[in-house]
């Protein structure tokens, strides 16, 4: 067996394929389920012990011997050059831009604009305890908050949850950090709620939050103006409405002048004109309390923004749904945005 074997290693490398089809002829006689290598390994059992050794090295040799000449005539370029060869003179690929989502378009505006004030971006985990999501922040017990039919609550146990705002954050920092604090936290959210062309199951919002001394609601309103003017235009117009939130007192939500020209200003305003984007107020005392904070000695504004309202305002989109369809044809639309 020896000598067959050494007959076909001279005869491997005399071998000179010189096109596809003798390379695969190659391949399967050597190769193949029913070739020399596996008529020759069949054959193997029959060899004495002692001339195992010798025989299974010589058959290895064999075997490297085929596949090495296969690999090396497969890869001439004379016999490649009419398949698998690359035609370096036709046109080149164009890479199609890519485009920022508007939602990050938005996001990153609105952080540049209070990076400005002086606000650091601070950001936290999306599933939060029952303390940082609602205890810290004077939620009571009975609130409809912690009812499952408004919050996604990770099992049966009621202490953890999807974040229903990034009010978390600011807990966290106040746990952490002592005053001044000047932060504001963008992120997602969640909420149980009906998904509509208004409103949707997750969400993304961008909350701030003042802590010093001597920190007044005045100081709140004009910051507010202030981003406003910069990011909707000096002429934009805001109002505040009376509100109430567990962790500030008092409360307001503010209102963008959103226009009634269209039936899409109609819809998004419910006929008056003025689209909700925030709401806002002076810190409870309560909270800062529960935040290790004096809030005898500081007193603190925090507010709160949907980046999904201020989108749709931003770029006219008249249905929220649409940011999360991942429609190439409307994504397309902020290229070079």
């Amino acid at each position: 067996m020896l000598e067959i074997i050494e007959e076909h290693l001279k005869a491997i490398s005399l071998v000179k394929i010189k096109t596809k089809e003798e390379s695969e002829s190659f391949r399967i006689s050597y190769l193949g389920k029913k070739g020399i290598l596996q008529a020759l390994f069949s054959e193997f059992k029959t060899v004495k012990p002692e001339d195992k050794k010798a025989t299974g090295a010589a058959l290895n040799t064999l075997k490297k011997a085929a596949e090495n000449a296969l690999l090396i005539d497969i890869s001439d370029t004379k016999i490649n050059k009419n398949h698998n060869q690359e035609d370096y003179t036709r046109p080149g690929y164009s890479n199609l831009p890519g485009a920022q989502h508007p939602i990050s378009l938005v996001r990153n505006e609105i952080v540049k604009i209070f990076e400005r004030m002086g606000f650091v971006t601070t950001e936290g985990p999306e599933i939060e305890d029952d303390w940082h999501n609602f205890s810290a922040l004077n939620f009571p017990l009975e609130h409809p908050a912690r009812d499952m039919q408004d919050t996604f609550f990770l099992s049966k146990d009621p202490d953890w949850a999807l974040r229903t705002h990034t009010s978390s954050v600011q807990v966290r920092t106040m746990e952490e950090q002592t005053p001044p604090i000047r932060i504001i936290a963008p992120g997602r959210v969640f909420r149980n709620e009906a998904i509509s062309s208004r409103s949707h199951c997750v969400f993304h919002q961008v909350e701030g939050l003042y802590i010093d001394k001597g920190v007044s609601f005045a100081d709140l309103k004009q910051t507010l103006l202030a981003f406003s003017k910069s990011f909707f235009g000096e002429k934009t117009e805001i109002r505040l409405r009376p509100s109430y939130f567990p962790f500030t007192e008092p409360s307001a939500e503010m209102d963008i002048w959103w226009g009634l020209e269209n039936e899409v200003d109609h819809r998004m305003t419910k006929g008056t004109g003025w689209l909700e984007i925030m709401g806002c107020g002076m810190v409870d005392p309560a909270v800062l309390e529960s935040c290790g904070i004096d809030s005898k000695e500081f007193t603190g504004f925090a507010f709160g923004m949907g980046i999904e309202r201020i989108a749709m305002q931003r770029f006219q989109i008249p249905d929220i749904r649409a940011f999360y369809e991942n429609d190439l044809r409307f994504l397309a639309n902020f290229k070079g945005a």
